[in-house]
C-alpha cells in the first residue's frame, strides 16, 4: 500500500544526468517513446543544457523514500492559453509495486495546483494500452487519434490524444487519492 509520505518531487539536477539517461536508454522506455534511438551522453548533455532554465518545461525526478525511481516532465507550457503537455516514466524496474499511480496522481497535482495550469494534453502511442488506460482512470478524455502519425516497430503507428482539466482533476482528486493511497 503505498504512503504518500515515502513519495517527493523535485526539480531534475545535473547529478541525475546519468542515472535518466541509463533509464531513458533502456529497451522497456524507449520501446513507448517517439525518439528511440540509444542517447549517446553527448546528446543527452546538450538535451539538459537546452532544459535546465527553459521557461516552457519543467523536469520533476519523482522520488520514493528519497531513490529517485522515475522522470515527470511538462512540455510547451502556453502560458497565454494556460495549458501544456507531459510525459512521464518509472525508471526503476524495482520500484515498489503502485509507483506509476502515485507518479501520476503527484504530477496532476503539481501542475494543476503548484503551476495552475487549466488543461493539460499527452499523446500516447496507441499499442501503449496501460498507459493510455491509466490516464483514464485519472479521468483524461481521448481528443483525437493521430492515424499513422509515428514511424515505429517497422510500421506507421496510431498516436492517442488525451487531455484533463483542471476542475476535473479538482473535482476527483480525493476520491483518486483514496484508491491511490488507499487512506
Amino acid at each position: 500500500m503505498p504512503n504518500r509520505e515515502d513519495y517527493q518531487l523535485r526539480k531534475l539536477e545535473k547529478s541525475d544526468l546519468e542515472l535518466v539517461l541509463n533509464w531513458r536508454n533502456s529497451e522497456r522506455i524507449r520501446a513507448n517513446m517517439y525518439t528511440d534511438h540509444v542517447i549517446s551522453l553527448e546528446e543527452h548533455l546538450a538535451w539538459y543544457e537546452r532544459i535546465k532554465d527553459d521557461k516552457i518545461s519543467i523536469y520533476l525526478i519523482c522520488e520514493y523514500q528519497n531513490k529517485p525511481i522515475g522522470l515527470i516532465n511538462f512540455t510547451n507550457i502556453d502560458n497565454k492559453n494556460n495549458k501544456c503537455y507531459w510525459g512521464f516514466y518509472l525508471g526503476e524496474i524495482d520500484a515498489p509495486l503502485g509507483c506509476g499511480i502515485v507518479m501520476e496522481f503527484l504530477a496532476l497535482e503539481y501542475i494543476f495546483e503548484k503551476v495552475d495550469i487549466r488543461k493539460l494534453c499527452c499523446e500516447v502511442l496507441s499499442f501503449n494500452d496501460k498507459v493510455v488506460k491509466l490516464h483514464k482512470k485519472f479521468r483524461f478524455n481521448e481528443e483525437g487519434i493521430f492515424k499513422e502519425h509515428i514511424y515505429k516497430n517497422n510500421q506507421y503507428q496510431d498516436v492517442i490524444c488525451l487531455a484533463l482539466f483542471k476542475d476535473i482533476w479538482l473535482e476527483n482528486k480525493e476520491k483518486l487519492s483514496k484508491v491511490v493511497f488507499r487512506n
